[in-house]
């Protein structure tokens, strides 16, 4: 009679029991090699989706292997615990930020225990508490004294009605409005704080030291954007008042026969004319209303505004009209270009619709002459220069240097590095934030608030308007400060930072969450440091993932960290979606709810199926009857180890010593062989075919039981090796499991088994034998077989005797270990 599996009681009892042992507590040991094993820290929605489990329970499983290979793990888990939603929550259910946000957390705190995961929660680093947001305010002030924090004038989102700025995710719909009341948005500026992140653009490029996905190395460096080309300098009719462009093309200046402005210019206002004023303004307003992305699309209908100004162009004086035009944006270069519009085919459109000059500069060697009166599309610009005055005749390969040449000459221009990465804008107009410990005094100006009197703690006691405007800016007495300087009175800054300065630095709080004389122990540092193994999702290429290489290389140069990078090894995971093949949503309707499945299947199959049912770095669907296959290998697994039935018919088959000899073998090379895919698929991250191999691993098991191997060593180290494999993916069946078969506590803290490589190896093979193409037949040889004895194995098959009828073969072609391919 099977004892039952009761998934709910196994794994309370290991959980409890792991906890209470501290099982997965890691400390600092010199003695042996660390594995910093990291995990991106989820957001307290309040419910743990399936998207949490996928992301995190595959890594947990490597964390362990890498444990049970001799490291010492450090496998921390926190909370990214301030942003918008909890501001919402505040607004619509009038409930305070901070108690939605801990509630929260407190629940998913034991979502995620359930998974099993080992997790050291004695390292737990939760963003929105004093403890951690009293350093992320000193790092702060750490960029500001080192010169890399400042502020400027900078645009926002702004809801004239609610009176507050909003967050990319509040504006809705294609006419952009407001979510709360609906009022178009429109773009306002206001003093904001930055990080000069373009002061590491170059170094950001470099990824020598890190082993990330190629994809991920591209989505930074496209984003970074680093370009060669010339500065040059186009002087206005307005007086003293010059524009300077970057173009990585200097040598198509001569076919410059317009400027475009962004609209967000500080010159449009000067070079604009009285007569043109109005038209300029409301083109301007149009404009602010436009995300940057519905700006540069390149199937957008060109539209623009003549200024009246006009420019000169400094490689041959000539005098050219200066447009506004919403497809050029203040974030790119310096918001100016010069207009060529027979070599780019955004100025080209633009051209052909306002009427204006398309010259040809540079004339492809492979096509005839080009007139740009009749050009029906823009060409690219490769080949010799032509129009070009002095420069005329100058080979493409030449066309670049001397074009810059020519300019540092004529003293207009010079050979120039531009980058598509902005410094990061970080102040938030909210409040559930990490406080800006900034205070402005009107004679001392901006100054950091003292060391000894960090945190700045957010006040409790706001008052929350519908409009959603911080209460930072409204509390009676908050913002009121002492200037640190003279003692005088002075303001706090209202704003509140970006919540991507909170996860640039999370992994350094988990070495030591509540240390108070830095923002880490640094003997925990120097042991952990750097993470070794970082794995999140792929859409944080561009942002979390550049700013916290960037947060940890501008602290590199203050002594406060070591090391070229945070993080030497990234692994994204996919996505899972609904049975739909849809993105998860409340809405659609195809949300998985991980906490039913685990009441339902247990944590175990639920980690199971999740690490097999796609590879880990694609994701895919989810299926709740491909589930099923995960529940059957799980109870198989359990039948096996449990059934006494099973055990009674141990012992050997006497009757048949070969066969029992033959078998006993074949199941160690199949323990063997499956140890080391497994192995291999741990290290490279590949989660299904771990899973899958257990699987074919546990039905040679079977096979083995019923050739009666049940008591003999092969098969007891079968049952041994078996669970050290399954423990990571499986944790609480085989540590219970363990148990049963008298093992010490804890598997988990058993060693890898090692592969027998002498017992992996084959002793037969099964080679397909075909006549002109065509399966005759199948042989069975020692693997070590010549290629001769191959041949004359193949030739001698009766089946093959057949077509020979007598002859000779014209050819026998030999794949070795696969085939035999008899030409007659």
């Amino acid at each position: 009679m099977n004892i039952k599996y009761d998934h709910a009681e196994i794994e309370k009892k290991w959980q409890a029991k792991w906890e209470a042992d501290h099982l997965y507590r890691s400390v600092v040991d010199e003695s042996r090699p660390k594995h910093y094993a990291l995990t991106m820290l989820p957001y307290p929605s309040g419910d743990l989706h399936i998207g949490h489990w996928y992301a995190m329970t595959p890594s947990d499983a490597r964390a362990r292997f890498m444990r049970m290979n001799g490291y010492n793990v450090l496998f921390p888990i926190g909370f990214d615990a301030f942003g918008l939603p909890a501001e919402n929550a505040a607004i619509k259910r009038g409930i305070h930020p901070k108690e939605w946000t801990f509630a929260n957390i407190g629940r998913m705190r034991e979502q995620l225990k359930s998974m099993g995961a080992m997790f050291d929660w004695e390292r737990e680093a939760v963003s929105a508490d004093p403890e951690y947001y009293k350093w992320t305010e000193w790092f702060f002030s750490q960029l500001y004294k080192n010169g890399l924090a400042y502020r400027k004038m900078s645009p926002v989102d702004w809801c004239p009605q609610c009176n507050t700025t909003l967050a990319r995710e509040q504006v809705w719909g294609e006419d952009r409005h407001c979510e709360r009341c609906g009022t178009p948005v429109i773009k306002k500026d206001l003093d904001q704080w930055f990080f000069r992140t373009t002061k590491y653009a170059d170094e950001l490029l470099n990824f020598d030291a890190i082993d990330w996905p190629e994809r991920v190395k591209t989505l930074q460096t496209n984003w970074i954007g680093r370009s060669e080309g010339a500065s040059v300098v186009f002087k206005t009719e307005t007086g003293g008042r010059d524009i300077e462009v970057f173009t990585t093309r200097p040598d198509t200046l001569w076919g410059a026969t317009f400027m475009v402005l962004s609209p967000e210019h500080p010159l449009v206002d000067v070079v604009t004319t009285a007569d043109n004023r109005a038209e300029v303004e409301a083109y301007q307003a149009q404009a602010a209303r436009q995300t940057d992305i519905e700006r540069e699309a390149t199937d957008k209908e060109k539209t623009g505004v003549f200024t009246g100004g006009y420019a000169v162009n400094p490689v041959n004086d000539e005098r050219i009209p200066i447009w506004i035009a919403d497809y050029v944006l203040m974030t790119y270069g310096t918001g100016a270009i010069m207009a060529v519009p027979a070599h780019d085919q955004r100025d080209f459109e633009f051209a052909r619709k306002f009427g204006l000059e398309v010259r040809v500069v540079i004339q492809p060697d492979d096509m005839e002459p080009l007139d740009g009166a009749t050009m029906t599309e823009s060409v690219p610009a490769k080949g010799t220069m032509v129009n070009s005055g002095p420069l005329s005749g100058t080979p493409g390969d030449r066309s670049f240097d001397r074009a810059i040449a020519y300019l540092e000459e004529k003293g207009v221009g010079k050979r120039a590095v531009n980058y598509r990465l902005r410094d990061w804008l970080i102040s938030r107009q909210r409040y559930w934030g990490a406080p800006i410990p900034m205070v402005h005094c009107e004679k001392c100006g901006w100054n950091p608030v003292p060391d000894d009197q960090l945190p700045v703690l957010l006040p409790d006691d706001v008052e929350w308007k519908p409009t959603g405007e911080s209460p930072l800016k409204l509390h009676p007495t908050w913002k009121q400060a002492e200037c640190p300087v003279c003692g005088g009175e002075a303001v706090r800054e209202t704003d509140t930072m970006d919540t991507f300065m909170c996860s640039s630095w999370y992994h350094l709080r988990y070495l030591s969450p509540h240390y108070d004389e830095g923002p880490f122990d640094p003997r925990e540092y120097d042991y952990w440091m750097p993470v070794d193994t970082y794995t999140g999702g792929i859409e944080h290429a561009t942002m979390h993932l550049i700013y916290t290489r960037f947060f940890h290389k501008a602290l590199r140069d203050m002594g406060i960290t070591k090391g070229p990078e945070p993080m030497l090894q990234l692994h994204n995971q996919g996505m899972v979606l609904g049975e739909d093949h849809e993105k998860m949503s409340k809405s659609r309707g195809n949300v998985i709810a991980p906490d039913e499945l685990v009441n339902r299947y247990g944590a175990d199959t639920v980690r199971a199926y999740l690490m097999f049912f796609a590879r880990w770095d694609m994701g895919g669907p989810w299926n709740s009857q491909g589930i099923e296959g995960s529940v059957r290998w799980v109870r198989r697994v359990w039948t096996l180890f449990t059934d006494p039935a099973a055990a009674a018919q141990g012992g050997r088959n006497a009757t048949r010593p070969q066969a029992d000899a033959d078998a006993r073998r074949a199941l160690r090379r199949k323990v063997h062989q499956t140890l080391r895919s497994v192995t291999r698929d741990f290290e490279k991250f590949e989660f299904n075919t771990i899973i899958s191999s257990l699987m074919e691993l546990m039905n040679e098991m079977y096979r083995a039981r019923e050739a009666g191997l049940v008591g003999t060593p092969e098969w007891d180290e079968a049952l041994d090796i078996y669970l050290r494999m399954m423990a990571p993916v499986a944790p609480h069946m085989a540590e219970e499991l363990w148990e049963r078969l008298g093992k010490p506590y804890s598997i988990h803290t058993q060693p890898w088994p090692q592969v027998d490589e002498a017992a992996t190896v084959v002793d037969e093979i099964t080679l397909v034998v075909q006549v002109n193409g065509k399966v005759r037949d199948r042989i069975t040889l020692p693997a070590d077989a010549d290629e001769a004895t191959v041949k004359a194995a193949a030739l001698a098959s009766g089946k093959v005797q057949k077509f020979l009828e007598g002859a000779e073969p014209r050819k026998v072609i030999v794949v070795p270990k696969r085939l035999v391919n008899i030409v007659i």
